[in-house]
């Protein structure tokens, strides 16, 4: 059987984990999307990155996926996507799937928490 543990370090793996400073750089020169995962009522107390998608972890598939009602247009294989969670385990998962699914530049800054210490660009979330 496989635990919580196994999949976190599995999408850890794949999914590089880019350290907040440079992923405020990837912010800063425009050629990144940036998709918070977690759920809105989590956005809504901590604001999320200036400009990032809302896609919630449980959505990540169909948002990604063209041949669905709810693709998002702006995710493409040939985009940089990088993901932001609450600490960096759901935007790991949510790479991992990513990768799966044939995004190949995809990476995670982890926790809000740590992008708005350091300064990273942040807007209040009302959706």
């Amino acid at each position: 059987m496989k635990t919580a543990k196994d999949y976190i370090d599995e999408a850890n793996k794949i999914v590089q984990r880019v350290p907040t400073p440079e992923g405020i750089a990837l912010h800063a020169a425009g050629n990144t999307v940036f998709v918070d995962v977690r759920d809105s009522k989590s956005l809504r107390e901590t604001g999320t990155i200036a400009g990032a998608l809302h896609i919630p972890r449980g959505m990540i598939e169909l948002s990604a996926d063209p041949a669905t009602p709810y693709y998002n247009k702006a995710l493409t294989p040939e985009t940089h996507i990088c993901l932001v969670c609450g600490g960096g385990v759901t935007a790991a998962l949510a790479g991992k799937t990513l990768k799966e699914m044939g995004y190949p530049n995809v990476t995670n800054v982890g926790g809000m928490k740590d992008w708005i210490e350091a300064g990273g660009p942040a807007e209040a979330f009302d959706g």
